[in-house]
């Protein structure tokens, strides 16, 4: 099952652009962390990953898993009272914290960057890690979570959109028809067809879509930041540009001042350690081995897994009609990987 599609270069000139934009032509950051040239990429506790790009698509998908979880834990604590500018202070802080005690304690290398590299780190954290926290809760909160996540999962559009139009890309045809079964699977999944959109809050809708271009943005610049820099690393700093933004936007730690019950509490670092660190880490040692577009797309597992859960332990029911958009998107996922092995442009290939 797990076969690599065919090598596109679609990420590969938009990172290259995104290089040249932020350190110019000549401009080479420091590598800090860079793994020796003969060995396999290696996890923040220093062991071998396995270089297999199979395992990229296995990475993506827990992180899908957790992502899922996460957002129904999210609900439970917005019916406690707390606000999503609080959840998102909350989360993004302690992700922080928790990460940079973890990398001090296991491979304090990693904490290591050249100076140079700064501007691209908080570029990174203000306009793609913080940009998706607050615009994807943002919108749940002015519209209804199906159309939230929808409009999420528009981001592999956009990534396949900026390559063509801007990069010159040639767009590989089973590519482009994942990218379309994806986002069709994903629009029956969260029972789209049910929803007036153009009723519904413009602010939200709005919200939504710019929750996707940050996603996009974020998995793009992020595949650029890992050639020079491990994938821990790279969540490190975007997590903690993040956190530093958050707490100026919104009055500084201010959503700790608030009292909460041991289990809302338990669900805060759920979310921010098992929603967050480690899902997100995930992701990048995915984007690593499949690169950006495949593990946009395979991202799209999430609204399939969140309906799972909600009709494994809310009793939730799914449709026909969702149950058909869950195949289209595992359908769109497997056709991803059915041409080549490996990607000679993923950064761990």
């Amino acid at each position: 099952m797990f076969l690599l599609a065919s090598g596109s270069t679609m990420l590969e000139s938009v990172s290259a652009a995104v290089g040249e934009t932020l350190f110019g032509n000549n401009a080479k950051p420091a590598i800090k962390n860079e793994e020796p040239k003969n060995e396999e990429p290696k996890t923040m506790n220093s062991r071998i990953i396995p270089k297999s790009p199979r395992w990229g698509y296995v990475f993506v998908m827990i992180a899908a898993l957790l992502w899922a979880v996460s957002g129904s834990s999210a609900k439970f604590l917005f019916h406690q009272g707390i606000s999503p500018f609080q959840l998102v202070q909350l989360r993004i802080t302690i992700a922080a914290v928790f990460l940079f005690i973890w990398l001090l304690i296991k491979n304090r290398s990693l904490l290591r960057i050249g100076k140079e590299d700064w501007l691209y780190f908080m570029i990174l954290g203000v306009c793609g890690m913080a940009a998706v926290q607050f615009t994807y809760l943002f919108a749940i909160s002015k519209i209804q979570v199906a159309a939230a996540i929808l409009l999420q999962y528009m981001a592999p559009i956009f990534i396949a959109l900026f390559s063509v139009i801007f990069v010159r890309e040639k767009l590989q045809v089973n590519t482009a028809a994942a990218i379309i079964m994806a986002t069709f699977g994903c629009w029956l999944v969260v029972g789209a067809y049910n929803l007036d959109m153009l009723s519904m809050n413009k602010a939200g809708i709005l919200s939504g879509i710019a929750s996707a271009l940050s996603f996009a943005w974020y998995s793009v610049h992020g595949e650029y930041g890992m050639r020079k820099y491990n994938p821990w690393t790279v969540l490190f700093y975007a997590v903690f540009f993040a956190a530093v933004v958050w707490n100026i936007l919104h009055p500084p730690l201010e959503a700790f001042l608030h009292s909460h019950t041991l289990v809302e509490w338990w669900w805060i670092f759920y979310i921010a350690v098992f929603g967050t660190v480690l899902p997100f880490g995930l992701y990048l040692e995915g984007i690593n081995l499949i690169r950006a577009t495949r593990s946009s797309i395979t991202g799209t597992l999430e609204p399939i897994t969140a309906g799972l859960i909600a009709y494994i332990f809310l009793n939730e029911t799914m449709e026909p009609l969702q149950l058909a958009g869950g195949v289209i998107v595992i359908f769109a996922i497997v056709l991803l990987q059915l041409k080549q092995e490996f990607d000679d442009k993923a950064n761990a290939s």
